[in-house]
């Protein structure tokens, strides 16, 4: 038997260009405001044969079929790039080896049901298509079909395809923008993070025409706020901006999405749906997404106002941040994810670094005391200083500038520079007055579609509380970067009354001193921690239990386990707290209890 692989258009994407003898889809009606407008998919770059250039194929020979058993995969080099060989239910398959988001090989995540989990950061993969089917990350894979032949492994594939290991679904374009005025669009977006930029893709990619606006107080277009805050685009002092933009300035032109920047909402009025700019604009919509984000909490104490005190929340307060930091003194209060990753990044670089956090432990409340003790050592290892059980009574300066921490313990730190990372509230307070339903402590609240208690009304992201299907449909906030992704999605297909509910598990990463903490499912509330491994070696696996059932888990040097449980949990297995302390892994393939 013979297995070739070549690259196709996946069949609903090849379906929309074929709708039309001319290559372009048949014209759609959506209603706005109660007008008909049409509209066209833009036609794919992509004919249906992919290789118009015979120069851009290439094929070769890569193994045996009986190589590879049902639910193996493998990675294979074609010479001038690589694929990923995966075999499930009798059938082989084949699509990129690299997960777009941040390049993780594939074949080291979890094959499970149809789909491949990538092991760093966990987004899926449809095996069949090559579509992504949960976050992060924006562009699918690219997909190989897989033909048999005699029993050697061939694939054919495009050069290109293989080089680029991604592939961006195709999207419609607007065309009646001529329609509207500059204070009119169909869809508005407020916010500019992963929610606001997935919806308005999402909303493209299922064949949506009409004007899209997307409005942020950033002066740039969407960008990876992770690696803003895990210091990954602080690597170079002379960094910009578009090194971590999402999407470069083009794309945002080639699809009609509109993205207005340094525009600050300041009201809603949601009866006759128009936004209030603090400017004085106005803009009327139809649909609208709030993804606001949240705002750092600043400091209270005397002297706050000092300079060279930051919150990291933009490329330019990260730069600065180093630049001021190198040789320096630097004190970090609160030991938040933001304020050990930077504590992490700055302490090779800084003269010291000291951390100022309220609890006696770091990451006690999301990672346990045993964990937090095992992340601490490792900080003080690689000269992080730790102030715990304190708070900030005084920032001192001199000729204007930060010269000192007063603690309330009494203790007086020497200090450069200061960032503060003490947690974050809901931007939403420019929705007090509008209707939309806000919880005691400010976040937007929605149904499992994303939409608020106003028709018409959506939000998404770090500023909302949701029914989380893996908690029994309890109300949380989720503030997670993979999260924002699917919540973006979410409300974009039922902007367009798909019915679709939000049923994923939540899934982040944090990285320090080289090393990675995974962590999938909703701890909060746990009442033990199960510990498998070695805490002092850094290689161990935290299983968080309540009563009787595992609700989250985290790991460090274990992969790919938490994207392994992380599968369990969405497929709705309960994972028994008994089956974790025995150390019997069975559980993870649906054999255990």
């Amino acid at each position: 038997v013979e297995v070739k692989i070549e690259v196709v258009i996946p069949e609903k994407e090849r379906s929309k260009e074929e709708m039309s003898p001319n290559g372009k889809a048949s014209p759609l009606i959506y209603k706005v405001n109660g007008t008909a407008r049409h509209y066209h998919l833009e036609e794919h770059p992509i004919a249906s044969n992919p290789y118009h250039n015979p120069k851009d194929v290439v094929e070769a020979s890569v193994c045996h079929v009986k190589d590879l058993e049902n639910g193996q995969m493998r990675e294979v080099d074609l010479g001038c790039g690589k694929a990923l060989l995966i075999k499930e239910s009798g059938e082989f398959h084949a699509v990129g080896h690299k997960c777009p988001h941040y390049g993780a090989p594939l074949v080291k995540g979890v094959l499970s049901k149809g789909r491949v989990r990538c092991p760093w950061h966990g987004a899926c993969f449809n095996i069949g298509t090559g579509d992504i089917e949960d976050f992060p990350g924006l562009d699918s894979l690219p997909r190989f079909q897989v033909k048999i032949e005699k029993e050697k492994v061939y694939i054919r594939a495009s050069k290109q395809a293989l080089q680029t290991q991604r592939r961006t679904k195709m999207m419609a374009k607007c065309i009646s923008l001529s329609n509207y005025n500059l204070s009119s669009t169909n869809v508005l977006i407020i916010g500019a993070g992963a929610a606001g930029l997935v919806c308005a893709e999402t909303l493209r990619q299922e064949g949506f025409s009409d004007r899209i606006v997307m409005c942020t107080m950033d002066r740039h277009l969407p960008y990876d706020r992770p690696k803003l805050k895990k210091c990954l685009f602080l690597q170079s002092m002379d960094s910009h901006p578009e090194q971590i933009a999402l999407r470069p300035k083009e794309f945002f032109r080639t699809y009609d999405i509109e993205v207005l920047t340094e525009m600050q909402v300041a009201a809603v009025d949601i009866k006759n749906k128009i936004a209030v700019f603090k400017d004085g604009f106005k803009m009327e919509y139809n649909k609208l997404l709030i993804a606001t984000g949240n705002t750092p909490k600043a400091l209270s104490c005397k002297g706050k106002e000092v300079e060279n005190v930051f919150n990291i929340r933009t490329p330019e307060d990260a730069n600065r941040v180093v630049k001021l930091a190198t040789s320096k003194n630097v004190v970090i209060v609160g030991a938040s994810f933001l304020g050990m990753e930077v504590a992490a990044y700055l302490a090779e670089r800084a003269h010291s670094v000291s951390l100022v956090e309220l609890e006696e432990v770091p990451f006690k409340k999301f990672f346990g005391e045993r964990v937090g003790r095992a992340v601490m050592k490792m900080f003080e290892s690689n000269r992080v200083k730790f102030y715990m059980q304190t708070e900030v009574s005084e920032l001192r300066e001199q000729e204007g500038k930060l010269k000192e921490v007063v603690l309330k313990s009494g203790k007086v730190l020497r200090a450069d520079v200061c960032v503060i990372g003490v947690g974050a509230v809901p931007a939403t307070g420019f929705l007090k007055q509008s209707g939309v339903n806000i919880d005691s402590k400010g976040f937007i609240m929605v149904n499992k579609m994303m939409q608020t208690n106003i028709p018409g009304v959506f939000a998404a992201g770090d500023a909302v509380t949701f029914p989380l299907a893996l908690r029994n449909n309890k109300k949380v906030n989720v503030p997670h970067w993979q999260m924002a992704h699917m919540h973006g999605r979410i409300a974009a297909l039922n902007m367009l009354a798909h019915g679709m509910e939000i049923s994923t598990v939540p899934y982040l990463w944090t990285a320090m001193f080289g090393k990675s903490i995974r962590y999938a499912g909703h701890g909060e509330g746990f009442d033990d921690v199960v510990i498998q491994g070695d805490l002092d070696e850094l290689k161990f696996v935290a299983f968080y239990t309540k009563s009787d059932e595992v609700v989250a888990v985290a790991s460090m040097n274990y992969d790919p386990i938490v994207s392994k449980v992380a599968e369990v949990l969405a497929a709705g297995r309960m994972i028994r707290k008994r089956d974790v302390e025995t150390g019997d892994m069975s559980w993870l393939t649906g054999k255990g209890s």
